[in-house]
């Protein structure tokens, strides 16, 4: 992909996190919900198909990722894409559970904002790498992203990538959305444990 085709790309998934899916996971945190969610995009031209936010509070399963994809398989039939012609879009890096829902969902991608570390050190939710580790003895996360069923992109490595010009203003956006992020982890960190989340 050409190097303006990737900051544009960036730049648009950086958009949907802040237009589509922070006002929802700001409604979950206040009742209670982690600060994960994700969205579907069309690869053609990079529209909205569905945007979701983690609704743990309803199932434990019902994690950010886990909700876009219940709502894609909620559209019409017509009005769905078939997934290897979508982006997936995650906040932060799937869990485990997350990561076998895109593959059995046949989607050959996805973009996440946080990595692992961020999600257990800025956030205090150290789930994902605890599970890999002792489930399936993967350390430290290193999962293969790229293999037979998709391939796993960052968007804090896409943006350190780019020519200066283009980097510039999408880190102050990067930095912006970190900012939002902390203050929604801060809300839910108040009322970490009050409600029935097996893993909070």
């Amino acid at each position: 992909m050409p190097p303006d085709d990737d900051a544009r790309m960036t730049e648009r998934l950086l958009t949907v996190i802040e237009d589509e899916i922070v006002p929802l996971t700001r409604v979950g945190v206040a009742r209670g919900d982690k600060v994960f969610g994700a969205a579907i995009l069309a690869k053609a031209d990079l529209s909205l198909v569905v945007a979701g936010t983690n609704e743990e509070t309803e199932n434990p399963l019902w994690h950010g990722e886990m909700t876009a994809i219940r709502r894609f398989h909620e559209l019409p039939a017509a009005a769905r894409p078939a997934p290897a012609d979508c982006l997936f879009l995650a906040t932060h890096e799937p869990c485990s559970l997350c990561l076998s829902a895109i593959t059995w969902a046949g989607f050959d991608n996805f973009h996440y904002f946080f990595p692992y570390e961020s999600t257990a050190e800025d956030f205090a939710i150290p789930h994902d790498l605890r599970i890999l580790d002792e489930v399936f003895s993967v350390a430290d996360g290193a999962y293969r992203r790229r293999n037979a069923f998709w391939t796993a992109h960052s968007l804090p490595e896409a943006i350190a990538a780019l020519s200066d010009a283009a980097r510039a203003p999408l880190e102050r956006r990067a930095q912006k959305l970190r900012t939002v992020y902390g203050e929604l982890s801060a809300t839910y960190q108040a009322h970490k444990g009050e409600g029935e989340i097996p893993l909070p």
